[in-house]
């Protein structure tokens, strides 16, 4: 079993990456194999609305010039998706955005080739918003007729300086139980 993560953050390894390695660490105690792939100096175009993802069913974007073609093949090997994501001004990220927007397309044109696989959002936050971006990225496993796997409370954590996170006790342990979570569905679901 294997679960790909997206940090769309634009701070590598900041406070959405910590977050992430936190699920993983559970992940992993399961023998479930994890891998992170940041999104941090990449420019991804959101959707061009082209429709040729419906025309050719090849499960690739017909946008090129950048890796979302190789993050969504990605996607397709993997039995769990994590989209990590900090907070710009309520919402998700504009990478996280264009990820969710052009993956979602690809996935929709074939057959929800999504479907029934576990997804989890996590989100950092300095202060406000966090929920709105929690939402954005459920609505992408939703629609994709994903299984979305929670935790104890919303998969945040406040921190804003690259570390910070750590000092959230709460938003940690919030990871923590997500990570146990996810690998206890993986089993039942992925054996």
């Amino acid at each position: 079993m294997k679960v790909v993560a997206f940090n769309t953050s634009a701070r590598h390894d900041g406070n959405t990456a910590i977050l992430i390695r936190k699920v993983f660490g559970e992940l992993e105690k399961k023998g479930i194999e994890t891998e992170l792939i940041q999104l941090a100096g990449e420019k991804i175009q959101g959707c061009a609305g082209c429709g040729v993802c419906f025309t050719r069913r090849d499960k690739k974007c017909a946008v090129a010039g950048d890796p979302v073609n190789a993050y969504i093949a990605k996607m397709i090997k993997a039995d769990g998706i994590i989209i990590g994501s900090p907070t710009y001004f309520a919402d998700c990220t504009a990478n996280a955005k264009a990820l969710i927007e052009r993956a979602g397309m690809v996935a929709r044109a074939n057959d929800n080739m999504f479907m029934r696989k576990i997804g989890a959002a996590v989100v950092a936050v300095r202060r406000g918003g966090a929920i709105h971006a929690f939402d954005t990225i459920n609505h992408f496993f939703t629609i994709g007729e994903m299984i979305v796997v929670g935790s104890l409370y919303w998969n945040i954590g406040i921190g804003r300086q690259i570390g910070e996170v750590e000092k959230d006790e709460e938003g940690l342990n919030t990871m923590s139980i997500l990570g146990k979570n996810m690998a206890w569905l993986m089993q039942k679901v992925c054996a």
